[in-house]
């Protein structure tokens, strides 16, 4: 039977049936009129280079509600962003280009910084910010959708799906986060699997019942890179620069708004992009790095809200999270068997090891900094700091990309 289970405390839209795509499409086509909608995609130029962006473009051709597409393009030079222009094209929707590496986006950079506005390193979350600023500047739009650019199956029904919730004003979404089954002939998803899934429910165990932990765990794919949200969002949250992206953009989401106006919906069937290496030697790289960074931001988050960590609490917390993660691998392992899934018992426990290393190694560097790399400040802030940033910045990405 299909699965309608309502579970956690906020609403999951699931895939019933067979929708119709068409029907989704329509109608998201008239609220547009009323609604506008814009796509973020923080894109890597090298992405360019991969076997998911034709796939993407392709299927971008055929959106007819799309207001405006911001692309933010980093690590590429002038004659790359000429060629990344052509490739997107055939596009019919608005397609602006930010092009990280500018000249005039730089200054634009250093204008935050003399203001004391730290916006961190360049990564996705610098990026995704900077779209939004600009999807603000030009007040076009009331709803912004935002997904990876290394999505192999991508397909339209996928954005269709997920700007659904918030662009249909009759639901009354604010933010909607897009969930999908990481399965090939395997199960994928790892640090869902096992490190963030069983890390929060060892934090239950060991100081309760906690708002934003319950609000985690209601999450199918909590560190999904697919979300939808309104302007006034992307207007007042506070994101993360690092691998603490997802959960930092949570955290903000839990403290700013109501969980009854927040949702997850299923976007995909097949869901297959870029894996990360384990690099369990390497805490700068692969899927450690990105460990640590999430750790950090989930005990700062919580920190932030009263909850009080101890080198006690620390070393509680390792044993607690080893014995959820060895119990949850073995029920993967049951339904990888069911399934006639490839299951290797050895390289699943060797990631719940890292991960318990990653756990150690983010609670040394919270104990020994709890305050951390602030997050990006809002943009709310950074309009008040900065009166004129907004016509700043459309200007360096319409000087920049000439």
């Amino acid at each position: 039977m299909s699965d309608f289970y309502q579970t956690g405390i906020i609403t999951t839209l699931h895939q019933l049936g067979k929708p119709s795509l068409e029907r989704l499409e329509s109608e998201l086509h008239g609220f547009s009129r009323t609604r506008p909608v814009a796509l973020v995609l923080p894109a890597l130029y090298s992405e360019f280079e991969g076997p998911a962006m034709p796939g993407i473009v392709r299927e971008l051709s055929k959106v007819k509600y799309l207001k405006e597409i911001v692309l933010t393009l980093d690590q590429a030079s002038e004659q790359q962003l000429e060629m990344v222009r052509e490739f997107m094209a055939p596009i019919a929707t608005e397609v602006n280009i930010i092009h990280n590496n500018g000249k005039r986006i730089g200054e634009i950079y250093e204008t935050l910084g003399r203001n004391g506005l730290d916006v961190g390193p360049p990564g996705k979350g610098r990026s995704a910010w900077l779209a939004y600023g600009y999807v603000l500047a030009r007040a076009q739009s009331s709803v912004i959708a935002l997904h990876d650019c290394d999505i192999v199956t991508y397909s339209r029904e996928l954005l269709a799906r997920l700007c659904y919730p918030v662009a249909n004003p009759a639901l009354d979404y604010v933010f909607c986060k897009g969930y999908y089954s990481r399965v090939s002939n395997k199960m994928n998803g790892r640090v869902t699997r096992l490190l963030v899934t069983p890390l929060v429910r060892s934090l239950q165990q060991l100081v309760g019942q906690h708002g934003f932990l319950v609000f985690l765990d209601s999450f199918r794919y909590p560190l999904a890179g697919e979300f939808c949200m309104t302007t006034d969002v992307a207007r007042v949250n506070r994101i993360p620069s690092d691998w603490g992206l997802e959960v930092g953009s949570l955290a903000e989401v839990y403290r700013n708004y109501s969980p009854r106006r927040v949702c997850q919906v299923d976007i995909a069937s097949t869901y297959e992009h870029k894996h990360q290496a384990l690099s369990a030697d390497d805490a700068s790289k692969g899927l450690m790095k990105m460990t640590v960074d999430i750790c950090k931001s989930l005990f700062r988050t919580l920190a932030s809200d009263g909850v009080v960590f101890s080198d006690g609490l620390f070393k509680s917390l390792m044993v607690t999270y080893l014995r959820q993660a060895e119990d949850t691998l073995m029920k993967y392992e049951a339904d990888a068997t069911i399934n006639g899934l490839e299951f290797d018992r050895h390289e699943e426990a060797r990631a719940v090891e890292a991960f318990a290393k990653a756990i150690a190694m983010a609670a040394q560097v919270y104990m020994e900094n709890p305050m951390g790399s602030p997050l990006i400040p809002n943009w709310s802030r950074v309009g008040a700091a900065i009166p004129g940033i907004f016509e700043m910045l459309q200007t360096a990405v319409a000087t920049d990309g000439k």
